[in-house]
């Protein structure tokens, strides 16, 4: 498995973030459900958010563009993603029991 980290910051005012969250989680949780997203959330203050992603090593670039390309938030131009590639060196046996 590879892991990536997608960093996202708000482009829009939050009010415009909090009216477009709902339908974000919904997307994040259906990403969850397919065992891809392991973890997320808001950074405090609210400025963006940080997804935790598995990915299939075959593929993971184009896995990670399409995670970001199914987000309502960037497809309404409501966050810009940064997209990292990420090697877990401590831990990584835990995360690859989840």
């Amino acid at each position: 498995m590879s892991y990536a980290v997608a960093l996202l910051r708000y482009r829009r005012p939050l009010d415009e973030v909090v009216a477009n969250t709902d339908d974000h989680r919904a997307y994040l949780r259906a990403l969850e459900a397919a065992g891809t997203l392991l973890a997320s959330g808001p950074f405090d203050p609210r400025s963006g958010g940080l997804l935790l992603l598995r990915l299939p090593d075959d593929g993971a670039a184009a896995a990670l563009d399409a995670v970001r390309d199914g987000d309502p938030f960037w497809q309404r131009g409501i966050a810009q993603y940064e997209l990292l590639a990420w090697n877990p060196v401590i831990g990584r046996e835990r995360l690859d029991t989840l």
